[in-house]
């Protein structure tokens, strides 16, 4: 079978993947309208349609440095895991696990037609500070659900390694800070404000226990698609960082991510307008308290975690770009959202409510 191939699909054989979709009974014939889909992820999402059904088809970059199969199979594990839950999620068709078939593990799914609030929204959203309202109470519902998944019952009970988890995480991203010094022309750890202080902090309040349960492992705004005609999510994307552990680093993900009082972004890495009736972080503090029924006691050390975490992962940007492995003007640009980060961090310390 021959087909003729979309400009910078090389990625993905468009023949073998028809052969592949015999084998599963996924249709017949020539596969038709194909789109490359472009997002935050560097995942190739390639849209197309077979037989007069639509298929979203998600599988790695090429990367000889780290082989993404292993992310792609977990994906697909998750998507499996949530049919039937009351969780917002581009539902699975089927999932390949061999990389021979297209060089890499692959999965399908089925399309999703909502937008990201962080790219634009349509005048149903953009023209209503109810509706967006409407839209915040939906994202911190839609955590909360992930949060009360019964990880052992939808089969995920081998998923991650719960017994440890927030101290490997503690240890883990004070380490990563250390290891920047590898880069040429780095500054050092002296370009971020407090970032021992902060880091020392961390690790003498950390909860002694928690609850362990799903996790999205990258929970914000740019990753949840709301609906085209009501203001609600349609799915929950991009769980290639999903795992079990504690879900309260979920929260507190969402809220270092999310705008201070009165709409203030200047603190944070994701701006989305208008915000005028984006709920503030208390409701969604409340809302996700009141749904889950979770401790929330030591929430403000999710917070604080959250953008420690968030802010040594944007230096990392930096420092390869003061090596001359990234563009300077991006680097410098992410390492001013690191200080940023990091002064919330330090702020909430403090007991402040930005």
């Amino acid at each position: 079978m021959t087909i003729d191939q979309p400009h910078g699909l090389e990625l993905v054989d468009l023949g073998d993947l028809a052969t592949w979709m015999d084998g599963q009974g996924l249709g017949a014939g020539p596969i038709v309208d194909v789109v490359q889909l472009t997002g935050g992820s560097q995942n190739v999402l390639l849209r197309f349609r077979r037989a007069g059904r639509e298929y979203v088809l998600r599988r790695p970059p090429s990367n000889p440095r780290h082989d993404g199969s292993d992310t792609m199979r977990r994906e697909a594990r998750v998507l499996k895991a949530l049919k039937g839950s009351d969780v917002p999620h581009a539902g699975l068709i089927a999932a390949c696990d061999d990389a021979s078939v297209l060089g890499a593990a692959f999965y399908l799914m089925e399309p999703l037609d909502g937008f990201n609030a962080a790219v634009g929204m349509p005048p149903l959203h953009s023209g209503s500070p109810k509706a967006r309202h409407a839209m915040g109470l939906s994202v911190i519902e839609g955590l909360s659900r992930i949060a009360l998944i019964d990880y052992n019952a939808v089969g995920l009970g081998d998923f991650g390694k719960p017994e440890g988890f927030l101290e490997r995480q503690a240890r883990r991203w004070m380490k990563q800070l250390e290891s920047y010094g590898e880069f040429a022309d780095w500054p050092g750890a002296g370009g971020l404000p407090d970032v021992h202080a902060i880091g020392d902090w961390l690790d003498l309040r950390r909860p002694t226990t928690f609850r362990p349960g799903l996790m999205h492992g990258d929970f914000h705004l740019k990753n949840v698609l709301f609906r085209q005609d009501a203001p609600v999510l349609e799915a929950i994307i991009d769980w290639e960082l999903s795992t079990i552990g504690d879900p309260l680093v979920d929260l507190g993900w969402l809220l270092a991510t999310w705008p201070g009082p009165g709409g203030d972004m200047s603190q944070t890495t994701i701006v989305v307008q208008p915000w005028e009736g984006f709920p503030e972080a208390e409701e969604l503090v409340e809302v996700y308290g009141r749904l889950t029924g979770a401790n929330l006691s030591d929430l403000n050390w999710y917070r604080v975690f959250a953008c420690y975490k968030l802010a040594l992962i944007l230096e990392g940007s930096y420092a390869r770009a003061c090596a001359g492995k990234a563009p300077m003007e991006i680097g410098e640009r992410l390492h001013g959202n690191a200080v940023r980060l990091l002064g919330r961090a330090g702020r909430w310390i403090e007991g402040r409510r930005t």
